[in-house]
């Protein structure tokens, strides 16, 4: 028994043994599998986990006083708690109109550089986004985002290949025009011509009238909320909301909080605005309710300025919507996010719509380097933790067909520079000019002819040389053996410095390629002609500046033909974002020509702007520039598509100003005009602008295509242009408008029967 019972006892000792290892040695095996099975799925969600998840919230035409922690009679709770909790953007932004700054938040470049410089895109313009061009969608997906928009789009959508699910997104849903209405989503392009404009993917969505836009978007973005999984891929969301744009639309319950307005369009707008700020806060409760807010990113901000005559307001700015005054351009914007170092805080970095476009491509960990020609920067660290702004510029535009006829003014750096030791006032506004280098020709016919270009500086024609007296050595600096006669040569031809073609004064290829580099100079010596070479491409990416000197052509024909050019719409490949900070205003380059007296570096009569540190320049017409406190204008001053024209201003001064500079930071309502008094400022900003002018590519703003009419395509907008068809081809560049000859005979026939039937009325009533 003894010995049975010593058996045993062995047996349960061995037993516990066996059950002790089998214990220990289980952590080991769960261990070992993890590291064979499970690793690269546990990688995959840590690095989406580092991925944050991108809000974008775009609203249209919402002012400057159009948000509640600058006017507290705007009621929008959402925006200023979110606000307040952030990082107000306060020294930001934008474009005067839609398509530009949509244009730019896409791609990251200055609307010089995608051919979008004049006006917008219209519902039957065969137009739209370079085609070659790369969008921040498709970089965010790259990078492994899911990418949705919701909302207005005003890209062009004349074919496929301009859709926004061709441009990045995985999904669309929302309207492609301009303006459409709230409940009908009936489009415009003029009276008489409208058709439907809401659609899901590439299909219209039918059936969707009676409900808000701004309620139909958000139930869509919520949606995509509820849907989409934050942990297995990270989410950019563009909620393009159609708000607060014209019609004056909304629901009666969002106007009884406004009842004290008296202005009817004011408490609409105000109301419009309520919307908006009901929707962020739908939007913003999702993204806590799925699991998305500890590790996102919200992104607010306006389009453009507001258009007072619609209930909207920028006061206490200057101007209005679709204008350069900073009314137009300054825009309400925030950012809001756990993520951020360094909340509760106001920036006063100077920041610009296309600095989004690396800066979101940087926190996705995407690679910004593959995006040639970047006109923005990386400015996360300035938002998240208060650094400085590495942008210290910003080109507003140059828009070579927005040139009304008034009297044309050239900026003579030779003149300049000697009167500035001179005690009088200097400018062009003060300076009587001694001759007209370009004519204006009475009486254009439309607003939208092709532009001729002549070079600026002139050159020896054999017939008919006249010789100019020759300047004084003192004042252009140049000595007696390098003074040559200039002969003039009359002609009408118009000309200004911004061409369809390259520019005249070609930089080094190292200023180029860093932005605004130290120490950029233009060149000493007389400028060199780039050669056009015609290329099959519409929209390529140009090569290399060429320095080699071409003679100019001795005929009209042969200018034409040295004119003429089949690239569209070309990008400098040599100017990236990588660059490290552009220069303060101390150290732009003041312009050293060497030119005779009729030298001249800008016409200022294009309209241009530019912001260089403090300073600000305008050139041309800047637009109607008022102060205009809300709520004083009674009734909508007309259709959507007047007031988004661009219109010759009736705001002229009695000496034809075209020169505007400003230090928006010590007056950023722009009433103290200092261009007669700092004219060193202003021949260093001019000297950026004909900078920029060498980069940008022709204007594309080409006529309307009857096959657009919605009538055609069952009552919708759609696209009508099939993927084969070389659309750009047809035009070249600019719309070229030209009227019947009949129209032109019968219309001269009127005014001959109407002046001899006065003539009679008169004889018979003196009784001759």
């Amino acid at each position: 028994m003894q010995a049975a019972a010593a058996a045993l006892t062995l047996l349960g000792v061995f037993f516990s043994l066996d059950c002790l290892s089998a214990h220990r040695s289980k952590p080991n095996q769960i261990q070992i599998q993890d590291q064979d099975g499970g690793n690269t799925q546990s990688n995959a969600k840590k690095e989406a986990k580092n991925q944050p998840h991108i809000l974008f919230i775009l609203t249209d035409d919402q002012g400057f006083n159009d948000i509640g922690y600058h006017n507290p009679t705007i009621k929008t709770p959402t925006l200023d708690k979110l606000a307040a909790e952030g990082v107000k953007l306060e020294n930001y932004y934008v474009q005067p109109i839609c398509t530009p700054s949509r244009s730019q938040l896409m791609t990251g470049r200055y609307q010089i550089h995608t051919g979008l410089q004049h006006s917008i895109i219209r519902p039957r313009q065969p137009s739209c986004l370079p085609l070659h061009m790369d969008t921040l969608p498709e970089r965010l997906r790259e990078a492994g985002y899911t990418t949705h928009m919701v909302g207005k789009w005003h890209l062009g959508f004349y074919r496929k290949a301009c859709l926004p699910t061709r441009k990045g997104f995985d999904t669309f849903f929302g309207s492609l025009t301009g303006s459409v209405d709230y409940y009908s989503y009936g489009s415009c392009d003029g009276p008489g011509l409208c058709g439907y404009d809401l659609h899901d993917d590439e299909g219209v969505a039918w059936g969707q009238e009676g409900k808000y836009s701004t309620t139909l978007f958000t139930q869509r973005a919520r949606k995509i909320l509820e849907t989409h999984d934050p942990t297995d891929r990270p989410l950019f969301l563009l909620l393009s909301l159609q708000a607060v744009h014209t019609p004056l639309q909304t629901p009666k319950s969002y106007i009884y909080p406004y009842r004290d307005m008296a202005n009817v369009n004011r408490r609409k707008f105000a109301a419009m605005v309520s919307t908006v700020d009901e929707a962020v806060r739908n939007v913003t409760y999702a993204l806590r309710k799925y699991g998305y807010y500890r590790n996102s990113v919200i992104i607010y901000s306006t389009d453009n300025g507001a258009q007072p005559f619609t209930g909207g307001s920028n006061w206490p700015l200057r101007g209005r919507k679709g204008t350069y005054w900073e009314g137009g351009m300054r825009g309400v914007a925030f950012v809001h996010s756990p993520l951020l170092r360094r909340r509760r805080r106001v920036s006063k970095a100077l920041l610009h719509i296309t600095d989004w476009f690396p800066t979101l491509v940087g926190l996705a960990g995407g690679n910004i380097s593959q995006s040639q020609g970047l006109d923005g920067f990386d400015v996360w660290p300035t938002i998240s933790e208060g650094k400085e702004s590495p942008r210290q510029e910003i080109l507003h535009n140059i828009d070579p067909l927005h040139k009304p006829g008034v009297q044309n003014t050239k900026w003579d750096t030779s003149k300049k520079e000697a009167s500035v030791s001179k005690p009088k006032s200097v400018g062009p506004a003060s300076e009587k000019p001694k001759k007209k280098i370009l004519r204006q020709k009475p009486k254009q016919k439309s607003a939208f002819k092709v532009k001729k270009f002549k070079k600026p500086q002139t050159f020896p024609h054999p017939p008919k040389q006249k010789l100019k007296r020759l300047p004084d050595p003192k004042l252009t600096g140049l000595p007696k053996s390098k003074l040559k006669p200039q002969p003039t040569t009359k002609t009408k031809t118009k000309a200004y410095p911004q061409s369809q073609k390259r520019s005249y004064y070609k930089p080094h290829n190292k200023s180029l390629s860093s932005g605004a580099p130290s120490g950029t100079s233009l060149p000493e010596s007389q400028p060199h002609i780039k050669p056009r070479v015609k290329s099959k491409s519409r929209r390529t990416i140009s090569q290399n500046l060429s320095w080699t000197r071409q003679p100019p052509p001795k005929s009209k024909t042969k200018l034409k033909s040295h004119l003429k050019s089949k690239s569209r719409r070309t990008l400098p490949q040599n100017q990236n974002t990588s660059r490290q900070g552009t220069l303060l205003p101390k150290s732009l380059p003041t312009p050293r020509f060497k030119p005779a007296s009729s030298q001249s570096v800008w016409d200022t009569s294009v309209q241009a702007a530019i912001r260089v540190g403090d300073w600000k320049l305008l050139t041309g017409d800047p637009g109607h520039g008022d102060w205009v406190p809300p709520q004083v204008l009674a009734t909508l001053a007309g259709p959507w598509w007047n007031l988004e024209r661009a219109q010759t201003t009736s705001y002229k001064t009695s000496t034809h100003k075209n020169v505007w500079l400003f230090n928006i930071t010590a007056d950023p309502c722009e009433r103290q005009d200092l261009a007669d008094h700092r004219p060193e400022v202003v021949q260093r900003l001019l000297a950026r602008l004909v900078y920029y002018n060498q980069t940008a590519v022709p204007v594309y703003f080409p006529p309307d295509d009857p096959r657009a009419n919605p009538d055609l395509h069952e009552g919708a907008w759609v696209p009508w242009v099939d993927e084969e068809e070389d659309q750009e081809g047809k035009y070249d560049g600019v719309y070229k408008k030209v009227r019947n000859s009949k129209k032109k005979k019968k219309k001269k026939l009127c005014k001959l029967q109407s002046f001899f039937l006065n003539l009679n009325t008169r004889m018979i009533s003196n009784r001759i």
